[in-house]
């Protein structure tokens, strides 16, 4: 797992933290975890840490205890084998920042990626403000290579995010499930960059976003000069009003 991705803003994606406590229904990740994991039912006061791949019959799982937070403390050194350089999200599999990872994990994760500075570190979470409390204790680094990201789905509130203000950053409203509200539409230029994706799978409820939605947050990043992403969730909807926008190609121009 790493070398390739479905996911279209990433070249990759890495997992040395796997799990989360979220529980949001339309979840891709738990899905997977639960469709390969172990059912191994873990005894333990602390989440577990993995110095070394499970096995289970004779063959390595990423998921032994499906979809409870688990530190893979042997997958640190993999950005570091990978030569050429690529956009990484870290851990898809998990909220990295979610209240539930000790502090001592996410330091671990941070310095794996410093000591593989070729590569640029997408992180992602639904819990922003952690971003601020590991910057008041001096945990967070702020590199060129890192990008750090809220997330929405158009019915959160928008001052969950406002904490997330800080370095690189970036929005993903994935996946849409309303129109923005107007004070959210208003901050955008408060971000670096912009993803939006329709939800996918099939959840019986799945909403299927409505195109004036993504059209709104388009106008205002176009407004803004905020780069804008649409997953291709979206190609079918959006037809040429289509755009895929990296922050990063923007400074090069």
């Amino acid at each position: 797992m790493g070398d390739k991705t479905k996911i279209d803003w990433a070249d990759s994606t890495w997992n040395p933290i796997t799990g989360c406590l979220h529980g949001c229904e339309y979840c891709y990740a738990r899905k997977i975890a639960e469709r390969f994991g172990g059912y191994q039912m873990p005894i333990f006061v602390d989440y577990p840490i993995l110095r070394e791949p499970y096995i289970i019959n004779g063959r390595k799982n990423p998921y032994p205890f499906d979809f409870t937070p688990t530190f893979h403390r042997y997958k640190l050194d993999e950005p570091k084998r990978w030569a050429k350089p690529r956009t990484i999200f870290v851990c898809s599999m998990a909220d990295l920042f979610g209240a539930w990872v000790p502090d001592e994990w996410i330091q671990a994760v941070f310095e794996a990626c410093l000591a593989a500075p070729q590569h640029r570190y997408l992180f992602l979470t639904k819990n922003p403000h952690r971003y601020n409390d590991l910057l008041a204790k001096g945990l967070l680094p702020e590199r060129d290579n890192f990008w750090y990201g809220g997330t929405r789905t158009g019915i959160d509130s928008a001052r969950e995010h406002e904490a997330a203000f800080l370095g690189n950053r970036f929005l993903s409203v994935e996946p849409i499930l309303a129109p923005m509200e107007i004070e959210t539409l208003r901050a955008l230029e408060l971000w670096g960059w912009v993803i939006v994706g329709a939800e996918t799978g099939n959840r019986k409820d799945k909403v299927t976003p409505k195109r004036d939605w993504i059209m709104e947050i388009k106008a205002q990043c176009d407004v803004c000069g905020v780069p804008l992403f649409m997953k291709e969730s979206l190609r079918g909807i959006m037809g040429a009003d289509f755009v895929q926008e990296y922050p990063w190609e923007a400074e090069t121009k």
